[in-house]
């Protein structure tokens, strides 16, 4: 795997930080951009392994840090579900610009439900793919129980997320609230592939079960049998790699 760092402008006008994973040979046979899950990063192993697996046949990814993570710009408190669609519809226009529109969308967790409604705004997709994905971001409510109170009084709350604080305004709950993803699920217009582990002990496998039942053929699901919710596990996130990439060169 052959990898290039990138730059370029997000959906709010802040640089974002990304990588191109290449394959070692050859002009790639697609392009596609990886969407990671709540408050990770591009360079999570994981995200990599996948990458990978579909380097190897043949395909090219952008994986990138959405405003205020890692190493792109902004302020992780200034963003919220809608701000990530936008950066993931600015990678789109950033690959279709420099390089060469992506075919396809891989979301991990909120990245998946974020995947799902920015696939209508890239003409250019043909297939979206989600790992672990929340069917409804509203779910994401739980984390800011107890500090609903707080949030209203001074307008934002610090909140632990995977062991980590994180500060969250107010205008992140109203914005999860409102991201109703039923009709851009039953609207996608492209076929589906739906990765969830049984076990997943973070975003519930009913989840998938939920944007399995909404979407329209084609659809496909594929159970992470034995692996948890970031597939930390190489054989997993390998596996995953492998299968993703099987099934999307079906449509590229």
């Amino acid at each position: 795997m052959a990898s290039k760092r990138v730059e370029f402008m997000g959906g709010n006008g802040h640089v974002l930080a990304g990588i191109l994973d290449l394959p070692s040979e050859g002009r790639p046979s697609a392009w596609g951009i990886f969407a990671h899950c709540f408050t990770c990063g591009k360079d999570l192993k994981p995200i990599v392994n996948i990458d990978r697996a579909l380097n190897e046949q043949g395909m090219a990814v952008l994986r990138f840090d959405f405003t205020g993570l890692g190493e792109s710009g902004g302020r992780f408190v200034e963003t919220n579900f809608s701000s990530n669609v936008g950066d993931l519809v600015a990678a789109s226009e950033f690959l279709g610009t420099r390089y060469e529109a992506p075919k396809f969308l891989i979301g991990h967790s909120l990245g998946g439900a974020a995947a799902i409604k920015a696939a209508g705004r890239i003409p250019g997709c043909r297939a979206v793919v989600t790992i672990a994905a929340t069917s409804d971001p509203a779910g994401l409510r739980g984390l800011f129980k107890g500090k609903e109170e707080e949030m209203a009084e001074s307008g934002e709350a610090s909140v632990m997320v995977a062991g980590r604080p994180f500060t969250f305004k107010k205008q992140f709950l109203d914005d999860i609230t409102g991201a109703d993803l039923g009709e851009d699920i039953q609207n996608l217009g492209r076929p589906i592939l739906i990765l969830h582990s049984p076990l997943d002990d973070t975003v519930d496998i009913e989840n998938a079960a939920r944007i399995f039942q909404s979407a329209r053929h084609p659809k496909s699901f594929i159970s992470l049998d034995g692996a948890d919710h970031l597939l930390l596990k190489e054989s997993d996130s390998r596996f995953a790699g492998a299968m993703i990439g099987t099934w999307v060169s079906r449509y590229i």
